[in-house]
Formats: structure tokens, C-alpha cells, sequence
């Protein structure tokens, strides 16, 4: 099945910038092929965006994990979500550290690392280690949706050597120099222990999937997107999707993939389709007829600051689908309420 649209596939390890500050070489990749360098970017530190943010669903337990370590420039965020699928409830923290200009130790790649913040409130640490990649959170003040105190996780997320990822590097027409790296990861089996106030619960790896966004670029000052995600399993075989779109030039590559037994099955154009209001079931659908699902959502998931140049508007509505997708080879899946989310976010920053 031919893609409609002509998607450059890069295949060789790179520098992605070269000496003027563009992109050598722009599409998508099934491994992490471009080395990212903050002293290559031509841009003022306030610019420079980096960010790893994860997010983990538990299918038995009907609950998600999401946890944001972030370098904007002005300043770094963290946040902290916990969403109950049944109840249609989140509890969430954030704080916010000014003027970080890139001092908070995020990598340029996504190999070993540690990385790790914490104030009073919150406190978030992110590794990797080979193949295991381990995330542990916390809050010992946050009022979950049952009305108990206390958040703690400690989980680690199998990466398979064989496991493809989303990779994409894309500029923006209008200033070339601005560009967007970005890896996306799904369908990484998962298990640890969480304790919500005074309960105890334990994630398998048979039924608990992970999330990983790992974004790095030099940003343009407006910016709206949409983001969807889902990750877990079918039949026992792990499947991530993963669609996007709203901002960059993104005709050299979409950022729209299956991820089927650890293999990327690549889309052309995606549209996410909402209802008259963020809680309404949305149609997700393709120009190739190979996506076919129905986004049901659970509870949504609002940020939202203006602080005068600076403002955030974001919708993270988390959810399930079902449907049908098809694979490269025209083999047809059957989804049935797998868990993710699908977010409208508009960013002045």
C-alpha cells in the first residue's frame, strides 16, 4: 500500500543541524539516527524547547500515570497526572522552576541517563539503563480523585532491542532555522508499584504499556497542535498509535505510525475529528482508508496560564479507542477500548 504522500525515510546516523543552523536532513526515521546538539542551534536560549514526558496506562486497573520534565527556556515545567478511567476524574500538580535556559540536564539523545527535580511538592526522576528505562514520582500532597492524599510510583518500562520508534525532524516554512526533533515511543510494556494514599496496586507488563514523547527544538513564537496516543495490547501483541499534526512544514513526513510488534507501519495524513465539545467521541480517520476508530472519552484534562507574552491552552482528553487499523503488509486489527489520549493544545511561549 503506497503512501500518497512522498515521505522522505531517513536511514543513516547524522548531525541534524549543520552550520547555519538547518536541518541536514529532514523526513522521519525508524531509529533516533539524528545527534541533537544544543551548541548547533541558532537561537537564543529562551527558544530552545526540551522536554521528556511519559505517560503509563494500566488496562486492569483503568488508570494512567503522566509525568512531564521540562527545559522551555524561560523556565522549566514538571507536572505530575493521575486519570481514573472509571470515574472520569484527574488529580494533577505542576511547578514551575524560572529561567532555566537549558541548565536542567536533559540529554541531547535518548540513550543512558539519569535525570531528575524535586521541590516540597513534587519530585520526578527519569532513567535508562540499556534496555529498562525507570520513572519514579511522587507527591505526598495531592488530592486524588477519591478524596485520599498521596501519590508515589516506582515502575520500570522494558524497551525491546528490536522495538522501532516515531522519529521525525521537520523546520518551519517560515523561519527555517526553527525546527522540531522529536521521538515517539509507545507500546513499552511496563510494571512496578504505585500507591494512591493509602492503597497499594501492582502494574504488570502483561497489561500496563508506556508512553514516551521525547521532543527537542528551536520553536516558532505560535503554535497549535493536535496529538494522539494510545498504548497497550491486542491479543497479547503490543500496539501504539501515535498521530499528529498543526505546526511545523511537514511535507517531507507525517507523524502518524502504527506500531505493531515492535514494528512502525507508517501513515500519510490522519485527522482528528472532535465532537461538538472536547468530552464528545471523536472520529479518527486517514486518506487511505486505513484508520478507522472512534475516540471515546473519559475525563479532560485542562491547562491553562497567561502570563501577558507567554499562555498555554491545553485540552489532554484521556479515553479509548476502538475500531480497525491496517498494517503495512493490509492486515486489519481489530482495537478495542485501548487506552490513551488526544490533545488540542495552543502554546504562546
Amino acid at each position: 500500500m503506497e503512501l500518497f504522500k512522498v515521505q522522505k525515510e531517513v536511514t543513516k546516523k547524522q548531525s541534524l543541524l549543520d552550520l547555519k543552523g538547518h536541518i541536514k536532513e529532514e523526513g522521519w526515521a525508524r531509529r533516533p539516527l539524528w545527534r541533537y546538539r544544543r551548541s548547533m542551534v541558532k537561537a537564543s536560549k529562551i527558544r530552545i524547547k526540551e522536554w521528556d514526558y511519559y505517560a503509563t496506562f494500566s488496562h486492569q486497573h483503568q488508570i494512567a500515570l503522566c509525568a512531564t520534565f521540562s527545559d522551555l527556556g524561560y523556565a522549566a515545567l514538571f507536572a505530575i497526572a493521575f486519570i481514573d478511567f472509571k470515574e472520569g476524574k484527574v488529580a494533577q500538580i505542576d511547578a514551575i522552576k524560572p529561567f532555566s535556559f537549558g541548565k536542567m540536564g536533559l540529554v541531547a539523545n535518548s540513550g543512558d541517563h539519569t535525570v531528575g527535580w524535586a521541590n516540597k511538592n513534587l519530585r520526578i526522576a527519569f532513567s535508562r539503563r540499556g534496555e529498562r528505562r525507570r520513572l519514579f514520582i511522587g507527591s505526598p500532597d495531592l488530592v486524588l480523585p477519591n478524596g485520599e492524599v498521596g501519590l508515589q510510583a516506582d515502575l520500570i518500562v522494558h524497551q525491546s532491542p528490536t522495538l522501532e520508534s516515531l522519529n521525525i525532524a521537520t523546520s518551519w516554512k517560515q523561519k527555517r532555522k526553527a525546527f522540531y526533533l522529536n521521538e515517539k515511543m509507545s507500546s513499552l510494556p511496563t510494571e512496578g508499584k504505585v500507591t494512591l494514599g493509602s492503597k497499594e496496586i501492582k502494574l504488570s507488563d502483561d497489561e500496563s504499556s508506556t508512553v514516551l514523547d521525547w521532543g527537542r527544538g528551536n520553536w516558532t513564537y505560535k503554535n497549535r497542535w493536535y496529538w494522539a496516543t494510545a498504548s497497550g495490547f491486542v491479543d497479547n501483541v503490543p500496539i501504539g498509535l501515535n498521530f499528529g499534526y498543526g505546526f511545523s512544514d511537514r511535507s517531507s513526513a507525517t507523524e502518524n505510525a502504527i506500531i505493531y510488534k515492535n514494528k512502525v507501519h507508517k501513515l500519510d495524513e490522519v485527522t482528528l475529528q472532535q465532537g461538538s465539545s472536547y468530552t464528545d467521541k471523536w472520529e479518527v480517520f486517514d486518506n487511505q482508508n486505513r484508520v478507522n476508530l472512534v475516540f471515546t472519552p473519559s475525563v479532560d484534562r485542562i491547562g491553562y496560564f497567561n502570563f501577558l507574552i507567554i499562555k498555554s491552552d491545553q485540552h489532554q482528553v484521556f479515553g479509548s479507542y476502538s475500531g480497525t487499523v491496517v498494517l503495512d503488509g493490509g492486515q486489519i486489527v481489530k482495537i478495542e477500548n485501548l487506552l490513551g489520549f488526544a490533545e488540542v493544545v495552543y502554546n504562546r511561549w
